[in-house]
């Protein structure tokens, strides 16, 4: 099984995403145990941030959108448990809202450094901005990565999870700004004959998927 300490590169598109273990906001947390399901994995460099306090409170305002989509919410911050759980609590009482999604801690970059959020010689965690988008067997479908100073579009997220899930059967693909409910593009055909056989010259590349295929 794969593991942050034998993991020896950053994750990219393809990887299983290695077994980790730590505390967090809703008690112990084991990456296992968020197998089977869809799991979006986003990181803060710090609690008590103006863009990250923005974006967990607009990510915790859209868990039922992601749960309508069979997907959970986990975040992982550097700083300590102890620290997020102030920082919920702020949250909460300043503006109504629950944190109910687990934040991890990861004080020593221990997971930053295994999942190459951080390089290994990294003297802070100004680049623990990253989204990881893991499918049910644990593979990673789709990474982001964004600067302090912007926060993350939520929709965005959502149409990404959705695009995903709509295309990971190999059964079409998802063009620019594909929305739920719109055509997905034919896979290209590989061979000459194909690109030969239509009175359309880009049909054999560029084609919408029709229902019937």
């Amino acid at each position: 099984m794969e593991t942050l300490e034998t993991l020896l590169q950053p994750l990219r598109i393809g990887d299983r995403v290695p077994r980790f273990v730590a505390r967090s906001t809703q008690g112990a947390f084991d990456l296992d145990d968020y197998r089977g399901r869809w799991l979006i994995l986003f990181s803060h460099p710090a609690d008590f941030t103006p863009v990250c306090t923005s974006e967990v409170l607009a990510l915790a305002r859209a868990v039922p959108e992601f749960a309508a989509l069979d997907c959970r919410l986990v975040g992982l911050s550097v700083d300590s448990l102890y620290s997020h759980l102030a920082w919920i609590r702020l949250i909460r009482d300043t503006t109504g809202v629950a944190i109910e999604f687990p934040i991890i801690e990861d004080p020593t970059m221990e997971i930053a450094r295994g999942f190459g959020m951080v390089g290994a010689d990294a003297r802070d965690s100004a680049t623990v901005r990253m989204t990881y988008f893991i499918d049910p067997e644990g593979v990673l479908q789709a990474l982001n990565s964004y600067p302090l100073t912007v926060g993350r579009s939520i929709p965005e997220m959502l149409r990404l999870l959705a695009a995903l899930q709509e295309v990971r059967d190999g059964g079409g693909l998802a063009p620019a700004d594909w929305q739920p409910g719109d055509d997905l593009l034919r896979a290209p055909e590989d061979t000459a004959a194909a690109a030969l056989a239509t009175s359309d010259p880009a049909a054999w590349f560029y084609a919408p998927l029709g229902k019937g295929d």
